[in-house]
């Protein structure tokens, strides 16, 4: 397969949900991640942030921080997996670094371009 990429997750889950839904919620979004091939390297909760405008009609919601390494072609999928959940009200993943010495690097002619 491709090389790994590094990616950084952020998931807004509803803050009505009990604090026992949440980890069940966490550990079902990690467990999805490793389905797909991917391997999760941490989860952080970042607590229940306030939104400056009501999202999904809601008025708050708990940021969790996931980050994990998958390949890149697999990556959209994780989205495609979590957007019609109606406790995640928002989910934004960034391609992390790429690995050290290759962003420099110049591509190989033979490489297709996705």
């Amino acid at each position: 397969g491709n090389p790994l990429r590094k990616y950084e997750a952020l998931f807004i889950i509803s803050h009505s949900i009990s604090e026992d839904q949440m980890e069940a919620r966490i550990s079902q979004i990690s467990s999805e991640i490793t389905k797909l091939g991917g391997s999760v390297q941490a989860a952080t909760r970042m607590g229940r942030i306030t939104f400056a405008r009501p999202l999904a009609k809601k008025e708050a919601g708990n940021y969790v921080q996931i980050v994990f390494m998958m390949e890149p072609d697999k990556a959209n999928l994780v989205h495609e997996r979590f957007r019609r959940n109606e406790d995640i009200l928002r989910l934004q993943i960034i391609a992390g670094k790429t690995p050290a010495g290759a962003k420099n690097a110049p591509k190989p002619k033979t490489a297709a371009t996705a």
